[in-house]
């Protein structure tokens, strides 16, 4: 995550796998999509609307945490 950062996403999700990168969220796309071809070919729609809703609600979550503390 970020604060006031140009040209950055306030928040991201990075997905590894044996230091693969497989899967990527950030707040200004709002989207989790996969990195590798392959996944994209062995997934639905269906399970990257959830995986984005999960991501989302992590990004939310995250931010009420920082404005607690």
């Amino acid at each position: 995550a970020s604060s006031g950062v140009p040209n950055f996403p306030e928040f991201m999700v990075v997905g590894m796998v044996d230091g693969v990168q497989m899967v990527h969220y950030d707040s200004n796309s709002q989207r989790m999509v996969p990195e590798q071809d392959w996944m994209n070919k062995q997934t639905e729609a269906e399970y990257w609307e959830r995986e984005t809703g999960i991501a989302f609600d992590s990004q939310q979550v995250f931010k009420d945490d920082v404005n607690i503390l």
